[in-house]
């Protein structure tokens, strides 16, 4: 009884030893915003600007607020300072163990055990965060989780607790438990709530969200489950499920709703392993874990965008998977977070080494208005999935009607040239050179109307569900006849060339056909037929979300852009060297016919190669430019009329053409008023007299 109450005296002064020393608490300013370790991440300080002036690009910092270590930079724009980083952070490695050493010792210090079993000398220091939670909570790692709940949610905090999923996801995960599993995720969830989302921009190091994607999925990846589905994680801002599978299974799947920042319903998000994967299983059990991340996409930033004038929003949930190796292919049904009438989803995974969102593992495969349909390749180092919002989606009715008018009108106008030139065919081909400008102009609206059907086929395809091959068919017959276009345009130049060039020995009118079509079209099938053969096998044929050439990843579009520029810089060149040869007197008189000829193609290809080159460089614009919809809406008036201006410049405008269609008109007249008069002669009139 004595040493027990002895025992009992000493466990009384160890507390009061401890509680004259109470934790030193955060003082806050006012304005900031608090709450108790159970509510919502208290969110930020208010912290004073640098002052005086500013000049463009210089960059200053202040100290945190009190009980807070790092600082606060900011940068210089619009003469204003604008916050740029900030290290503050109130954790360490010993805050997060202070009071669970205590516990600890506490919990030694029981009335049965001898008084020379306690050691009341100075813990031993903890060295990292793994040996913390070795030392203390060992099987569930909650020592830590209210320590991390009572800090505020400030981009130093922030970065400071991503290290830590980290370290226990590299030092912690030999053996993880569901009990782990769920502390593992209270931490994570606490950063991921909506309120610290803002902070997320303030962290100096831009991959910090990538790093805490991955340092989930590497936990979640040594997680086992053993014979029933589980609902293993429910927080608000992650969730976790799993489930056992093996050959036997049929397919299964993952739902999940979560609710967002910005929404009151949740947000639906679903993950489908097929029949045919499933069967690629050996017959010993296996397990499927997939992971929910609501608010994730907004903080998980590119390393490597290539262009960031044009963001790319996540649209969905962020799902993450691991699964067997032998299960290679999933299905992720995603519900829009955004629904704006004309955003078209772009399926992707999150490729964990490169940082960045990787379109050629997904493909959609269905795409409607509030959901998207993706099939993904499931790889080690994509395991994450979700949807982005084309940035380059125009919600203007302006671009809708301009494009309907447009290529109404385009369409008809090349319908009537060809039927004024099947009018007039015999009355203007006199020579091989105008027999074979106007076979140019023919093949020109053929090419061009053909390329315009195709574009109205691939345009209302983009609306409806979206099947790979039949894009890419799309794709490859618009890019051809585009490209022949261009290419018969460029025969004409070289029509003018041998006009001017070759004066005494002319080449035979089959001779000039062969090449003519082998320019007009040979040419444009063979940058057609390599584009498919280099960019189809890694899917990078056509754009994502569109029937046309890709830009983002391949840059197949180059196979239409440079021959078309390079054609209208050709053009130019020879409509100069006309221009200038033609002045000199050493063409003769006798070639005349031929040179008023020559001059009405050099018109005809000095007015429609600029108008060409305009357009499709307005186009190429568009693509670089993205977000400026004047761009877009000269491109599109441009582009529909192509079709009124070929009629226009290269045909009505042209004297000898009206001239024939006045002939053929007056030839037509003439027959129905030879027959009137005949009826109406003295003769007629004195034989009905006589019936």
């Amino acid at each position: 009884m004595k040493s027990q109450a002895i025992t009992v005296c000493c466990v009384m002064l160890f507390l009061a030893t401890e509680s004259s020393h109470p934790r030193a608490k955060i003082h806050i300013k006012d304005g900031d915003k608090l709450q108790g370790p159970e509510g919502k991440p208290k969110t930020g300080k208010v912290q004073e600007k640098c002052q005086g002036l500013c000049s463009t690009s210089s960059n200053c910092s202040q100290p945190c607020a009190q009980h807070f270590r790092g600082e606060i930079g900011f940068t210089c724009s619009g003469n204003k300072w604008q916050k740029s980083t900030e290290t503050c952070t109130s954790l360490s490695v010993e805050a997060l163990f202070k009071g669970s050493n205590s516990a600890s010792r506490l919990s030694v210090a029981a009335p049965f055990i001898p008084l020379h079993i306690l050691d009341f000398r100075a813990p031993e220091p903890i060295k990292s965060v793994a040996h913390g939670i070795r030392k203390n909570c060992p099987l569930d790692y909650a020592c830590i989780i209210d320590a991390v709940k009572s800090s505020e949610a400030t981009s130093g905090n922030i970065a400071f607790i991503v290290e830590i999923l980290k370290n226990i996801s590299t030092d912690l995960s030999d053996n993880v438990t569901q009990e782990k599993m769920k502390s593992y995720s209270k931490v994570a969830n606490h950063i991921l709530d909506p309120a610290a989302i803002p902070n997320w921009a303030f962290i100096p190091d831009k991959n910090a969200s990538s790093d805490l994607l991955q340092a989930v999925n590497a936990f979640a990846r040594r997680l086992h489950i053993y014979h029933e589905p589980e609902h293993i994680v429910d927080e608000l801002f992650i969730q976790t499920k799993g489930f056992p599978i093996n050959h036997n299974t049929q397919g299964r799947s993952f739902n999940f709703s979560s609710n967002m920042s910005n929404t009151t319903e949740g947000i639906l998000g679903i993950i489908e392993i097929p029949s045919q994967e499933l069967w690629k299983l050996p017959p010993n059990a296996s397990q499927a874990i997939s992971i929910a991340f609501p608010t994730l996409g907004a903080v998980l930033k590119e390393s490597h965008l290539q262009d960031e004038d044009l963001p790319r929003p996540v649209n969905g949930l962020v799902l993450s998977v691991i699964l067997p190796e032998e299960l290679k292919q999933i299905l992720l049904t995603f519900e829009k977070i955004n629904r704006p009438r004309n955003a078209r989803a772009q399926c992707v995974g999150w490729h964990s080494s490169k940082r960045r969102w990787d379109e050629s593992v997904c493909e959609t495969a269905l795409d409607v208005a509030d959901r998207a349909k993706c099939r993904c390749n499931y790889t080690n180092a994509v395991t994450s999935f979700s949807i982005l919002m084309s940035p380059r989606s125009i919600d203007n009715k302006v671009l809708d009607y301009i494009t309907c008018i447009g290529l109404s009108s385009s369409i008809l106008s090349l319908i009537l040239c060809l039927i004024i030139e099947a009018t007039v065919w015999s009355r203007v081909v006199v020579t091989e050179i105008s027999y074979m400008r106007h076979v140019c102009i023919v093949n020109i609206a053929v090419s061009l109307l053909t390329a315009n059907v195709w574009f109205i086929l691939g345009t209302n395809f983009n609306r409806k569900a979206q099947d790979y091959n039949w894009c890419v068919a799309v794709t490859f017959f618009s890019h051809f006849f585009y490209l022949s276009l261009f290419f018969w345009m460029l025969f004409k130049a070289l029509l003018i060339i041998y006009g001017i060039l070759v004066v005494f020995r002319r080449m035979m009118k089959s001779r000039m056909m062969a090449i003519g079509f082998a320019i007009g079209y040979g040419c444009p099938l063979v940058i057609a037929v390599t584009t498919v053969a280099v960019t189809v096998p890694g899917r990078g044929y056509t754009r994502h979300g569109a029937c046309w050439l890709n830009w983002d990843d391949t840059k197949a579009l180059l196979a239409f852009a440079i021959p078309a520029l390079v054609i209208v810089a050709v053009n130019l060149v020879v409509v100069l060297v006309v221009a200038v040869n033609t002045q000199r007197p050493s063409i003769g008189s006798s070639k005349s016919q031929d040179l008023a000829i020559i001059m009405r193609i050099s018109k005809n290809v000095a007015i429609l190669t600029p108008l060409l080159g305009l357009t499709w460089g307005f186009g190429i614009a568009t693509l670089l430019e993205g977000t400026s919809l004047t761009f877009h809406i000269i491109f599109a008036l441009l582009n529909a009329f192509q079709g009124f201006f070929i009629l226009l410049f290269g045909t009505i405008m042209d004297h000898k053409i009206r001239d024939a269609l006045r002939m053929r008109m007056s030839s037509l007249k003439g027959p129905s008023r030879v027959a009137e008069n005949a009826s109406l002669s003295p003769t007629n009139g004195s034989k009905l007299m006589h019936r």
